[in-house]
């Protein structure tokens, strides 16, 4: 087998060590991200020289953060020769450099945790933890995100400068938060993963119904927090993701067109994923009470299980949306339930419970309700009442799959 060269092997290393690095050196150089982020390009850069003459180090990391570091020192120092207080941060960092660099993976770890709660801080708004998690966290490029979540580049490019700003100005610590803080802390950050992989597993908006680079990426965050910080919550929502990601396969066909959860070929669905998320919730479920996560990860894992949608444990996942309904009493939820009742009861018993909340406002402008309401009066043979809430649905909703799928209900009501 051909030896990869040093270029090779430096992509790689980008690939697998190029957040781990970062993370450290913006503890380093005191939570400065921008210098933080040059340091790391430039060691890199040395990296392709240097070692095409002297070899790979043997510890490639542990080489390219220490070499960062002074890199650092050197841009600033060429930067800053009339600013006092750059002049300053200069000779603190020089006397920092004899302090041992962190060369165990413990160590490195808690780093990357670090950037995990600095960036999703709750004095963050949501869409500057998502930006700004996805760019420093995972690596991904600007124009990436902007274009998974439709936003033009240089607004994206805002939100992040404001993020970091607001990290900078607020003296926002690049710390873990300590024990009792944790259950608080985590509560801002397992939502902006789970935003993140709903925007990959269903986008709001475009042509596609799946991003999957999108969904990859908060399972890959969701198993870095899972594998770092074991705790009930984290777990629960890594398996939520796993089990409903599985489902991928079968959520569409060949031309993109959307298949309902009813019609869709369980063959297609990914078992691994299955059996690894069941193992997670049995795992959440076990630690203590469980939260929302792993409640509806245990909605989803009855689905997953389950042979066919007329086999599905309708009773059983009626019951957890009760107990998720208690700890978390939204409209979203309840409207959940009255799907899962419909399945139960009949559709006249899920319409009577959707029907209640017609009158919300956060339902106001959410097209899945019309889309619920609509299937239901379908199922009751009521064509009229059904063609007037599948227009509402389609009025309000903006992704392209969504509105070919209710416009084919449509035309099958009308031609019946």
């Amino acid at each position: 087998m051909k030896a990869l060269s040093v270029e090779q092997r430096i992509t790689t290393i980008y690939t697998n060590e190029s957040r781990r690095v970062l993370a450290t050196l913006i503890r380093l150089l005191q939570g400065n991200f921008d210098l933080a982020e040059e340091a790391m390009q430039d060691a890199f850069v040395a990296a392709l020289a240097q070692w095409q003459r002297d070899g790979v180090p043997d510890n490639p990391r542990a080489w390219l953060i220490s070499t960062g570091r002074f890199k650092a020192i050197d841009r600033i120092r060429k930067n800053t020769s009339q600013d006092h207080h750059l002049q300053a941060f200069a000779h603190t960092l020089s006397a920092e450099l004899a302090t041992e660099l962190p060369d165990d993976d413990d160590a490195i770890e808690d780093d990357r945790l670090r950037l995990i709660f600095t960036c999703c801080h709750p004095s963050l708004a949501m869409e500057a933890r998502i930006a700004l998690t996805l760019r420093e966290v995972c690596g991904l490029t600007t124009e990436a995100i902007a274009a998974a979540f439709l936003v033009p580049v240089p607004t994206l490019a805002q939100r992040i400068v404001r993020a970091k700003n607001k990290i900078r100005d607020a003296v926002i610590p690049y710390d873990l938060p300590e024990p009792e803080q944790l259950p608080k802390r985590l509560e801002a950050v397992l939502p902006v993963i789970y935003l993140v992989f709903n925007e990959g597993y269903s986008a709001s908006s475009g042509g596609k119904v799946v991003q999957r680079d999108l969904s990859a990426e908060a399972i890959r965050l969701g198993r870095l927090l899972s594998d770092l910080l074991p705790h009930a919550d984290a777990d629960g929502l890594l398996a939520l993701m796993l089990l409903h990601d599985a489902r991928r396969a079968g959520r569409t066909n060949a031309n993109g067109d959307l298949i309902p959860l009813e019609e869709q070929d369980r063959s297609l669905w990914n078992r691994a994923q299955i059996r690894e998320g069941c193992e997670l919730v049995v795992q959440a479920l076990k630690a203590g009470p469980p939260g929302i996560y792993t409640l509806q990860a245990s909605i989803a894992a009855v689905h997953a299980e389950a042979p066919s949608a007329k086999e599905t444990d309708w009773a059983e996942i009626t019951g957890l949306y009760d107990i998720l309904l208690r700890i978390n009493p939204s409209p979203v939820v309840q409207l959940n339930r009255a799907a899962a009742l419909a399945m139960r009861d009949g559709p006249e018993a899920g319409l009577e419970a959707i029907d209640k909340l017609m009158g919300l406002k956060n339902l106001k402008h959410y097209y899945l309700l019309y889309a619920a309401r609509a299937d239901l009066f379908r199922r009751m043979g009521l064509s009229q009442e059904a063609t007037c809430c599948y227009q509402q649905a389609l009025d309000l909703t903006q992704q392209e799959p969504e509105r070919r799928f209710l416009q084919q209900r449509l035309s099958t009501l009308q031609n019946n």
